[in-house]
């Protein structure tokens, strides 16, 4: 097994070298996938980091908005997928056409869109943002009297109360982080007492309120390298735990719920990255009129944070 899961490693460098591409893997990937990246992290992370390289294909192991993030972002590069059927519920549960409508309904708000979301959607906002940077974008626009704010009720309602700004707010939600609920939260407390608790805050606000710290992957990511915490418990997909523990080694890392699994991030394996290499399908591209608009609202966020 050993012996063909290396030849499979050394296959897929080798094709890299050949299409000058540079492979991307989301935190919630399988280890499988991510011992292959050249880069880890969260969805706006990777594509900026791929913008970077001279590479001209960008193979993105994540969900599809996260491919047309990177398509956004590098329109003369090609990105692949080597599943495109990994589609994100929460980014599936608002479409443009929903948006436009909310718009019409509040003509004077300004639109912050999470980055969970389609690039149809991106084009309708005003700006874009991540769980990193929504509190500090929507503190921005402190001068603005209506902030609608999609499509994450959960990051919506986290983000409100940071700020303490009433926001309007979209139905959507992530269905992985819902998963977790208080109890395991409490069942991981009394078995690991002295663990800090780290949280998603795509999580329910009674498990939020019961964090330590509330953050990003990528900040999570920080927060385990520096903290003097020696165990914690993590409240996000259960992926990130294996990252987590890789660039660790002398810390503990115990999923708040082992049933915090997306699907959808399980969907691509080396196999599939080797005939996305092979084949370079799926292409996923942006056409210009919608990339140019989605592209503004990413900038405008850029400029803020």
């Amino acid at each position: 097994m050993t012996k063909e899961v290396s030849s499979l490693e050394n296959r897929i460098k080798e094709l890299k070298k050949q299409r000058n591409a540079v492979i991307l893997a989301h935190n919630y990937q399988l280890p499988e996938v991510q011992d292959v990246a050249d880069f880890r992290g969260d969805s706006l992370e990777l594509s900026r980091a791929a913008a970077k390289t001279e590479a001209k294909v960008i193979v993105f192991c994540g969900v599809y908005f996260m491919a047309e993030t990177a398509s956004i972002l590098s329109p003369h590069k090609t990105v692949i997928m080597p599943d495109t059927n990994a589609g994100c519920p929460m980014a599936n549960m608002l479409s443009a056409e929903e948006l436009r409508k909310l718009k019409s309904e509040h003509p004077q708000a300004v639109v912050v869109g999470y980055v969970n979301s389609s690039a149809q959607v991106k084009a309708e906002l005003d700006y874009c943002c991540t769980s990193t940077n929504a509190v500090a974008v929507v503190n921005y626009l402190k001068d603005q009297e209506e902030i609608i704010f999609v499509p994450d009720k959960y990051l919506a309602d986290y983000v409100s109360k940071q700020t303490g700004r009433k926001l309007i707010i979209w139905n959507g939600f992530c269905p992985t982080h819902t998963k977790i609920l208080p109890e395991d939260l409490r069942r991981e407390k009394k078995f690991h007492p002295f663990a800090k608790v780290i949280v998603h805050p795509e999580c329910l606000p009674q498990v939020v309120a019961m964090a330590d710290a509330v953050l990003s992957t990528s900040q999570m990511a920080k927060f385990a390298k520096e903290t003097e915490a020696k165990e914690m418990i993590v409240g996000t997909e259960v992926g990130l735990i294996y990252r987590l523990k890789k660039d660790n080694p002398g810390k503990e890392f115990y999923p708040a719920s082992e049933r915090a699994v997306c699907p959808n991030m399980k969907r691509t394996t080396q196999e599939k990255i080797l005939w996305a290499l092979e084949e370079l399908k799926e292409e996923v591209k942006v056409p210009d009129h919608i990339r140019l608009r989605a592209k503004k609202a990413i900038d405008r966020m850029l400029e803020i944070v």
